[in-house]
């Protein structure tokens, strides 16, 4: 499952495409992480456009860099959410501690 990370400015898009499971999410947290460590952005922009399943995993993704972006002073928000992934993040509470955009 790939990831397309873009950067403009201090503001950090990682685009995540195809399934979010406990296998891909590994990956996505190390490709994701490491362009956070590069780059040092203030905002990241998850992009959840391209992703046709997730479960818990990406809960679990999203909280992980939650953390890693707030111990740096940063922020995460989350953007082109399908209404399924807005679901389970609002099940899960996400909603209370993330910002929706677009």
């Amino acid at each position: 499952m790939p990831v397309y990370i873009t950067q403009s400015g201090s503001v950090m898009t990682a685009r995540i495409t195809g399934e979010i499971d406990h296998h891909s999410a590994l990956w996505l947290r190390s490709d994701i992480d490491t362009a956070i460590n590069d780059s040092s952005p203030t905002k990241l922009l998850l992009d959840f456009s391209a992703v046709t399943f997730m479960d818990s995993s990406g809960v679990g993704l999203v909280m992980g860099r939650f953390k890693n972006m707030k111990e740096r002073g940063g922020k995460v928000e989350l953007v082109n959410m399908p209404e399924y992934i807005k679901k389970v993040m609002s099940l899960a509470g996400m909603d209370r501690l993330l910002k929706e955009g677009r």
